[in-house]
């Protein structure tokens, strides 16, 4: 096999709501589910293969029996696989947080910090993000603000739209808005700092956990720069339009407006994933496997698979690992 469906672990946090149940076919037992994680190999939410010989394993368990080469020679310089990829549907505002670098993740928290790309999927009207500050602020007044609830004072609000692109490097202050639905490339980690809730309570009656000394610690304190477009410009391609929305040092991600047949390819540098947003579609890879996908799916493919096609309608967003 390599050319693999994948299952999807859920979340129900307390923001989450019902799309993800209603529009993409994502099932747990919970009143709502906030998040779909993937392409996920974390300890804390393994994705599972769909069908065939490894059906029922999770993708870990797949990448131990058949060897990291199916990962591809980019991913080599890391020690854990790279990346999570998540769907989030946030009905409410979620918290304001901000994620580590690398060297301070893997020293206080034994994992890679969190730097993320966000596509935004569907939004209400007047939708907006939270992001950075308006403008810099010293490690003082920041910690400050967050003692006196008055924070939001200084950060920035984003309106968003449908196609925005935000890439979140790790230090960045950030919170999702109500009425967002959200594609999350993002590090391999689930290291948040929260550091403002809304007063809001967890499932046991309590104040959600704050991480106040520790994100005052990894918190750049200068208004980021925030692009709403993608990285490149739309380029038309045999069976549809491709567009690069991010490439960084540790993933590469296009969207592709299929209508027709798109050749891919997944040599021996890196693994593809492939997160079907909308439409229905055929995979074809020429060791003669085929996979029929529709909104919601999301497909590994391995390193070295070679060329396939995808064919149909519909939007795919495709990532895989970068070189540098």
């Amino acid at each position: 096999m390599a050319v693999l469906k994948l299952i999807a672990p859920c979340k129900d946090y307390l923001w989450g709501g019902n799309r993800l149940r209603e529009e993409y076919g994502k099932k747990m037992d919970s009143d709502k589910i906030a998040e779909s994680w993937e392409l996920s190999c974390h300890k804390d939410g393994q994705s599972v293969i769909d069908g065939g010989e490894f059906g029922g394993k999770t993708l870990s368990e797949y990448i131990d029996a058949k060897g990291k080469s199916v990962l591809g020679t980019n991913c080599e310089r890391f020690e854990y696989f790279p990346i999570l990829i998540k769907l989030i549907d946030a009905k409410d505002n979620l918290s304001v947080q901000v994620h580590p670098s690398n060297e301070y993740a893997l020293r206080v928290e034994g994992e890679y910090g969190k730097t993320e790309m966000w596509y935004i999927v569907d939004c209400n009207e007047g939708a907006e993000l939270l992001y950075g500050f308006k403008h810099e602020i010293s490690e003082e007044e920041f910690a400050e603000r967050i003692r006196n609830n008055t924070l939001l004072e200084v950060t920035n609000n984003v309106p968003v739209h449908k196609g925005d692109v935000f890439f979140i490097e790790s230090g960045t202050l950030h919170a999702i808005g109500k009425g967002i639905l959200i594609a999350e490339i993002q590090q391999n980690s689930n290291t948040t700092y929260r550091i403002y809730d809304y007063g809001r309570v967890g499932a046991d009656g309590k104040p959600r956990q704050l991480h106040i000394d520790k994100a005052v610690e990894v918190t750049d304190r200068i208004p980021p720069k925030y692009p709403t477009t993608a990285q490149g410009a739309p380029e038309k391609v045999e069976g549809g339009v491709m567009t690069l929305l991010r490439c960084c040092e540790y993933f590469d991600v296009h969207k592709l407006e299929l209508d027709g047949t798109a050749n891919l390819d997944a040599d021996e540098r890196s693994f593809n994933s492939l997160l079907v947003l909308d439409g229905t579609a055929e995979i074809d890879a020429e060791n003669g496997e085929k996979v029929t996908v529709k909104k919601g799916d999301s497909v590994f493919v391995t390193a070295g698979t070679g060329k396939y096609t995808i064919s149909g309608k519909g939007e795919v967003i495709i990532t895989d690992i970068s070189e540098n």
